[in-house]
């Protein structure tokens, strides 16, 4: 796992909770693991290891933060053409932060991981969410067609100042920010 300086992307299902009521054990596991397989196959090639994964939600992290908004789009596209199970939709939250957190053990430790966590938790199914570093660091080399939309500092649960966030919309993709307040 890289040090220093790294990009951290967590993601998670939205509604995870009734999709697993709706669906039973065997439906969400079929779920679950169309999920793990498919963002596994889209963020390793694209530099992205596997930090952590508890319940429905995956930890990846990445040297280049080029390289992960790259991972996040293509598997927003990919979750958005994904056949899932029983016609069902499954919509994955993402967010993303740049950060210098401390190794520890097989993990990452530090207030950036928490800023990645809680920036994902934000954000609404389909929505990939970046912190104001992440986004000085890619703007310059957005591929056309990815716009970052300013959505403004948020309080996020457990940080004492609020973190500007911004939106990255993906062409063909739903924009998942309709004005108000990140959820």
């Amino acid at each position: 796992m890289p040090a220093g300086t790294v990009t951290l992307l967590f993601s998670d299902i939205e509604g995870s909770t009734q999709l697993l009521r709706r669906l039973g054990s065997a439906g969400y596991a079929r779920v679950l693991g169309g999920q793990r397989r498919l963002l596994r196959t889209i963020f390793q090639p694209l530099g992205g290891q596997e930090v952590d994964v508890v319940g429905d939600g995956c930890f990846n992290v990445f040297r280049r933060a080029s390289s992960a908004v790259m991972a996040a789009v293509a598997a927003q596209q990919a979750l958005a053409a994904y056949p899932w199970p029983e016609g069902v939709q499954v919509r994955i939250r993402m967010g993303v932060h740049t950060g210098e957190p401390a190794r520890f053990e097989a993990g990452y430790v530090g207030l950036d991981v928490h800023v990645a966590a809680r920036i994902c938790a934000a954000a609404r199914g389909g929505q990939i969410l970046l912190s104001r570093t992440m986004c000085e660091r890619v703007e310059a080399e957005l591929p056309t067609g990815l716009v970052l939309i300013d959505v403004g500092p948020h309080r996020l649960k457990g940080l004492e100042d609020p973190v500007y966030l911004s939106e990255l919309q993906v062409p063909a993709l739903p924009r998942a920010f309709e004005g108000g307040t990140v959820a």
